[in-house]
């Protein structure tokens, strides 16, 4: 079987480093003024969606953008923190457990220099896994052609499974209230719930 690990919710914290950048730039500099700045930056909470724009507020999509991918794309993507301490090395485990017989790719909605921060997100945690996927919404039918079974945090991607696929849903608190027949904790499980599907 072909296996699929989305990196964002899964491996990567990308939410709690994006809110600490938020913070440090939009936050806390106003915090001591004795005037507000014309454009009040708040952070909405609870944060139970992946539109991030419904929870940070920006001038303007296009400041969103800017700040997400052009900005601060290595301090994102590259040093947010894996979802759990473990998280890499129960990946490297499960890969090396699994890789005799199924293939296993890390997958990722990524634009711009996203991607090469991405790869260091991978390289630095130490990821062994060969086959890594980059995706956009153009180009993600080819992904879905290139996996039998997906893991994966990410709400639309739960939501719009083709009928020939299996999704394994990582619970976070974005999509709890998505139902999935098939849904892990932690990566400790997947291999367990993957004997159980197959």
């Amino acid at each position: 079987m072909r296996i699929g690990i989305e990196m964002n919710g899964v491996l990567r914290d990308t939410i709690l480093k994006f809110k600490q950048l938020y913070e440090k730039f939009y936050i806390d500099p106003y915090l001591d003024l004795p005037e507000k700045p014309e454009f009040e930056y708040k952070i909405i909470e609870p944060i139970d969606s992946l539109n991030l724009m419904n929870h940070f507020t920006f001038p303007s999509k296009d400041d969103f953008y800017s700040f997400m991918y052009e900005e601060h794309p290595m301090e994102i993507f590259g040093h947010s923190p894996s979802v759990e301490l473990s998280t890499m090395h129960d990946l490297n485990e499960f890969y090396y457990e699994m890789r005799d017989n199924h293939e296993i790719m890390i997958v990722s909605d990524e634009i711009g220099k996203s991607k090469p921060a991405s790869l260091f997100f991978l390289s630095k945690f130490g990821c062994l896994i060969e086959k890594i996927k980059f995706y956009s919404e153009i180009t993600l039918n080819s992904m879905w052609d290139e996996l039998d079974i997906l893991l994966t945090a990410n709400p639309d991607l739960l939501l719009k499974k083709p009928d020939n696929k299996i999704i394994i849903k990582f619970e976070t608190s974005y999509n709890k209230n998505i139902d999935c027949e098939h849904t892990i904790k932690n990566l400790k499980e997947l291999k367990t719930k993957l004997e159980e599907i197959l």
